[in-house]
């Protein structure tokens, strides 16, 4: 909200609402688009070499051949991946050779032709901290209750089911895991699927359709995108949670109706996310749910990243801002990040679940979910739950261990994005330059990180992106800041113009104030 609605919105807040988004220094901002300059200015040499036979090109391309042809490759994409990508390929798909858990075990690599192939060299770099694995409680292990549960079930069932859920594919399981699901989240009912990305593409469009409304986050994930242009709905954009915007499209499309014919919409359906995986920033759901209900649309939620890993019981951005569950029309969310195992889920109403059941292309057509991956789901979401007799050790360690790390991240003056509850931690990086530079750097400490650029952020807002874990011991993370400001001074990233040290009052936006580009 803007500074002289505050008081019409803090009533829906029940406690602050902080998040930090700095603005990029002039001077930095004018360097990163000269990097990109330079680059791109050399590409169109390098590509003028190859096409003159000088240079050889490793990539797809046309064969000669089919010169003529209209082409087959998208022009700019494959110029990018050729030469910007190329040179800081290395950073990526790095082969990992043990549980991903707190600590990883990464076989070294080398590339004879500047990272377009690359050949292990047979060594194994043991025990490096995992800084990016999307492993928020820690249950991503070979070990442990998990695993033994998990184990004992492929005794009993294997590993493959062979049929689809409307076949021989439905088993007990199956059903223990969508009751289990429900009561977690608080709804009717609950189906479960075998892909988190599909739960998104493959659904949307079973619920929308010619002649409805998708209003949808800028910042939304692909599978989000791909289910909505599948869909054939018309899709509009609203500015990363900005209520004002979100709020001028809903009233622009209950006053003006369908183009050209202006009959009201079918369905409104507002896509958004519980925590956004780039940017770190929660969704401002008491005002989404507030601006839902004022225009009778409906509300589609992601919590791909928020399940398990928000709210005093983990059951994510609802019970964060301890909401009523039923104000969601369809809570989506994937297995595949707090509970350590594969797929996702959707939960509602039961004439919404029986609905899906019939008309989703991931439930007609697709391979029912694994046994071992159903108990790893069970036994873990029992374990968020307390019905193992545990406790919420790890719910508690994860929110300790992200207070500390962005804390001290801000107070070493790095730019830090998101929300101070999100355990996704962006650290802006800029330059192009840089983002090679410190995945680099940071394998030399043995620190395992993410390096994120274009297209999966805007191509001058390139970060590290951190993951923080409840696995991740108070020494790990110390060792990891320790090294990130090491490199940080190497490289100089400390950009932030903001008060360090203590002031931690100056490193925020004021609660409740829109994000800033």
């Amino acid at each position: 909200c803007e500074y002289g609605h505050h008081a019409s919105c803090t009533s829906l807040y029940k406690k602050p609402f902080v998040e930090s988004f700095e603005e990029t220094p002039l001077l930095v901002a004018v360097l990163t688009y000269m990097g990109y300059g330079i680059l791109t200015i050399f590409g169109y040499l390098r590509d003028f070499l190859r096409d003159w036979k000088f240079e050889k090109c490793h990539l797809a391309r046309e064969r000669e051949e089919q010169k003529d042809f209209v082409p087959l490759y998208q022009d700019f994409e494959n110029f990018y991946t050729r030469n910007l990508y190329m040179r800081i390929r290395d950073n990526w798909n790095r082969p990992i050779c043990s549980v991903p858990g707190a600590k990883m075990d990464l076989l070294e690599r080398v590339t004879p032709d500047y990272n377009w192939t690359f050949e292990h060299t047979g060594n194994v770099l043991k025990d490096v901290i995992n800084m990016g694995s999307y492993n928020y409680l820690g249950f991503a292990e070979n070990t442990g209750t998990c695993a033994d549960a998990a184990s004992e079930c492929t005794v009993k069932y294997g590993v493959g089911v062979s049929s689809t859920r409307q076949e021989i594919g439905n088993l007990d399981k199956h059903e223990e895991l969508e009751i289990l699901v429900a009561r977690f989240l608080g709804v009717e009912s609950s189906m479960a699927f075998g892909m988190g990305f599909a739960t998104n593409s493959m659904n949307i469009p079973a619920l929308t359709g010619k002649g409805c409304l998708i209003l949808s986050d800028e910042l939304n994930h692909a599978s989000l995108v791909l289910g909505a242009r599948l869909s054939g709905s018309t899709i509009r954009v609203f500015k990363h949670n900005n209520m004002q915007s979100l709020e001028k499209l809903l009233r622009d499309a209950i006053v003006h109706g369908q183009p050209r014919t202006h009959r009201p919409w079918k369905k409104i359906l507002i896509l958004v996310e519980g925590i956004y995986s780039m940017e770190g920033s929660i969704v401002r759901l008491p005002e989404v749910i507030a601006l839902k209900k004022k225009y009778k649309a409906y509300l589609y939620l992601d919590e791909a990243h928020s399940i398990g890993a928000l709210g005093p019981r983990g059951r994510g951005v609802v019970d964060y801002f301890g909401l009523d569950p039923s104000d969601v029309d369809i809570m989506m969310g994937t297995f595949t990040k707090s509970f350590g195992a594969a797929g996702g889920y959707i939960g509602g109403k039961k004439e919404l679940i029986d609905y899906l059941r019939l008309h989703s292309h991931s439930t007609v057509y697709a391979t029912s979910m694994s046994p071992p991956i159903i108990q790893q789901i069970i036994t873990s979401m029992k374990c968020i739950m307390g019905e193992d007799g545990s406790t919420l050790g790890e719910l508690c360690q994860l929110s300790e261990n992200t207070t500390y790390f962005r804390r001290r991240l801000h107070e070493m003056g790095f730019i830090i994005y998101g929300n101070n509850d999100s355990p996704v931690v962006p650290l802006m990086l800029y330059m192009p330059a840089k983002i090679g530079a410190f995945g680099r750097e940071m394998l030399k400490r043995n620190i395992g990180t993410v390096v994120v650029g274009f297209p999966a952020t805007p191509i001058i807002e390139s970060r590290a992106r951190f993951c923080v874990s409840a696995a991740h011991t108070r020494e790990m993370l110390d060792k990891a800041l320790n090294a990130i400001s090491e490199v940080g001074d190497l490289l100089q990233l400390k950009y932030s113009r903001k008060n360090r040290h203590g002031n931690e009052g100056s490193d925020s936006f004021s609660f409740l104030e829109s994000h800033q580009d």
